[in-house]
């Protein structure tokens, strides 16, 4: 967890660099949009690999779905400790009856 912290402040930093310094700059630059379709392309890429890579390009594309949802959790002032807390939440709950509080079902 550490590692995500340190991250998460990382790109907290980065968010207010130059677009032309910094990555994190630039995704916040062109919008939410942008960046959560940067999470769909990572999600995808991480089942592919999922299922046709190795394990080795499944955690690089792991780590890179990581970070492009930390960025976009964090362009809407979200952070890692609202998301464990929402785990947190689940907790000892079945997945189906989580699944179907939330889909009012």
């Amino acid at each position: 967890m550490d590692t995500l912290k340190t991250l998460e402040s990382t790109i907290t930093q980065r968010r207010a660099a130059s677009p032309e310094e910094s990555y994190v700059a630039k995704l916040h630059a062109r919008g939410l949009p942008v960046m959560a379709r940067k999470v769909g392309e990572e999600g995808v890429e991480a089942a592919i690999a999922a299922i046709s890579g190795s394990k080795e390009e499944l955690t690089g594309e792991a780590a890179d779905l990581l970070f492009h949802l930390m960025v976009l959790l964090n362009a809407r002032d979200l952070g890692m400790d609202d998301v464990l807390g929402e785990l947190e939440r689940r907790e000892g709950l079945s997945g189906l009856v989580e699944k179907a509080s939330r889909s009012g079902q």
